[in-house]
């Protein structure tokens, strides 16, 4: 079973979502970035629940479609951790870096991708 980028990108958010993670969004990287063609980025609020979200989004992706990130780039300590699937890079950021950063401004000409509707 080949798992198209934005079905793993809408997993990857929706695990996210179940760990309660905050202020989840996707982007469509495809034709703006040669890293990969969908970001996703959360945000938490401690160290214990970005490592939450880190093992959840991990563990949740792997049992339903049975893909594991191939890197995984920063730690929790460092509050913004990559989880490299390729296709789909997910940004666990908390909150203070995400805003320091401006994720949002950076990546602004991506088209946003809805995930709520997901099953």
């Amino acid at each position: 079973m080949v798992i198209k980028g934005q079905e793993l990108a809408q997993a990857c958010a929706k695990a996210a979502d179940d760990i309660k993670a905050e202020n989840i969004r996707i982007w469509d990287m495809r034709g703006l970035s040669n890293l990969t063609d969908f970001m996703v980025v959360c945000s938490g609020t401690s160290m214990p629940q970005l490592r939450a979200i880190l093992r959840e989004v991990a563990e949740k992706v792997e049992e339903v479609l049975g893909v594991k990130p191939v890197h995984s780039e920063g730690k929790a300590d460092s509050r913004w951790v990559v989880l490299d699937f390729i296709d789909v890079m997910v940004h666990v950021m908390h909150q203070e870096m995400r805003d320091y950063y401006g994720l949002e401004e950076l990546w602004k000409d991506a088209k946003e991708v809805s995930w709520q509707a997901v099953a």
